[in-house]
């Protein structure tokens, strides 16, 4: 990302700063203020008047919803590492410049899109 006609590495650290700040701020109004995942699916979740199998697949809904948050707030740090060390906007796997489409649209990508569809059928 050292092409004068590239965004400024610090127009990406602040983009990044914001989608955490409203993911931690989404993640806080879901929860109530600042109760655990966990803690809030026990409360909410224990009614005596639901079946055990609604119960259950509520829980798991609310552990999947946190582990994609945590994972998305993963991706943003690690974004931002990038860009502290300078390598934000390169292909983690092979190096080249990252599309500046790509990264407008998903700032915290970490790889171009021929590497990513790559690793996607490798999953």
């Amino acid at each position: 990302m050292t092409s004068s006609s590239t965004p400024s590495l610090s127009l990406y650290r602040e983009r990044l700063l914001q989608e955490r700040t409203q993911l931690l701020q989404r993640i806080a109004q879901q929860r109530g203020g600042l109760v655990s995942r966990a803690d809030m699916a026990a409360d909410h979740f224990d009614n005596s008047f639901q079946s055990r199998a609604q119960i259950r697949t509520e829980r798991q809904t609310e552990f999947a919803i946190n582990e994609h948050e945590t994972a998305e707030l993963g991706d943003i740090e690690a974004a931002m590492e990038r860009v502290d060390a300078g390598t934000y906007g390169q292909c983690s796997d092979c190096g080249v410049a990252i599309a500046l489409a790509r990264l407008n649209a998903y700032p915290t990508a970490k790889r171009c899109m021929d590497c990513q569809t790559l690793a996607e059928q490798h999953r």
